[in-house]
């Protein structure tokens, strides 16, 4: 089993970014029908499975549940808040049933649980993997960052050729810690993406040097770091920022009806033939 590698598909992350980010609009033959979203999700995960992978993976696409934020929402109203809720932004929600009838159709498995976010049920798959199984998460989202370890690692095909793998030596190399403090770095700066507001002051380069060697959050009052502003402020906003990391931090543990079975997914059909199967072409 360990030698097939496991894909795990960040799906509505991979929808937004074929509705939204797709080089053409792609329409039905009488020209009814925009199936951009489809046809491009469609295309994205074959490329992907086609070109990025070392060997056939085994394949679970992962949807956010519909009251998935609200756990952390409930830490800090502003978690995702400030997200676009107009008609444009919720294309990719309409497009969300036609993607999970056409996954059905190519014999993809996808999972989607009211109450969970993907990443936390993407972070609870790659765990139940096991320790010898080689792990790509296909995402755009760097809260992904912190599963990374040798054996698990992001794929961003939205990246330049040669950068879209992202392993522990990348994160380091960029942003100047390990990805098991990567919580503890996001919590500290901020991610405006999620809401997370980070401690005003505190920049990329400051948060490296207060985790340098390793050092997390809660080690920082009985270290030496803690001075000048920077110090004043991790102090004055630490309760904060054990928040911000406890909301940052995946969860691993949760109770999934679907688990990796080891088998690698058969070759996808050209998204056109996906689409003719649906209807929708």
């Amino acid at each position: 089993m360990s030698d097939v590698p496991l894909l795990l598909v960040d799906g509505h992350g991979l929808l937004w970014r074929a509705e939204f980010g797709f080089p053409t609009r792609v329409l039905s033959r009488d020209r009814s029908r925009d199936i951009t979203g489809g046809f491009g999700f469609m295309a994205l995960l074959r490329v992907a499975i086609r070109s990025e992978l070392p060997a056939p993976p085994e394949v679970i696409v992962v949807f956010d549940g519909e009251h998935g934020v609200a756990g952390r929402r409930a830490l800090d109203p502003a978690y995702k808040a400030h997200r676009p809720a107009d008609e444009a932004a919720l294309a990719p929600i309409r497009t969300l049933p036609d993607v999970k009838r056409a996954l059905e159709v190519v014999g993809v498995p996808w999972v989607e649980f009211d109450d969970a976010e993907a990443d936390d049920v993407i972070a609870t798959l790659a765990a139940a993997a096991g320790p010898d199984r080689d792990v790509w998460v296909m995402a755009s989202d760097r809260d992904f960052y912190q599963l990374v370890t040798d054996r698990i690692r992001v794929l961003n095909t939205a990246m330049h050729p040669g950068c879209r793998v992202i392993g522990p030596k990348e994160i380091e190399a960029r942003y100047g810690v390990a990805p098991r403090r990567w919580c503890d770095r996001v919590a500290l700066v901020g991610d405006p993406s999620d809401g997370i507001a980070g401690v005003r002051g505190i920049g990329t380069k400051t948060a490296a040097r207060l985790l340098e060697g390793g050092l997390g959050i809660e080690d920082l009052p009985d270290s030496d770091r803690l001075t000048g502003r920077a110090g004043r402020l991790v102090r004055e906003h630490f309760a904060q920022v054990l928040t911000w990391r406890d909301m940052v931090r995946l969860r691993t543990d949760l109770v999934v009806s679907l688990l990796p079975c080891g088998h690698p997914a058969s070759d996808l059909p050209k998204p056109a033939e996906v689409m003719t199967a649906l209807d929708l072409w």
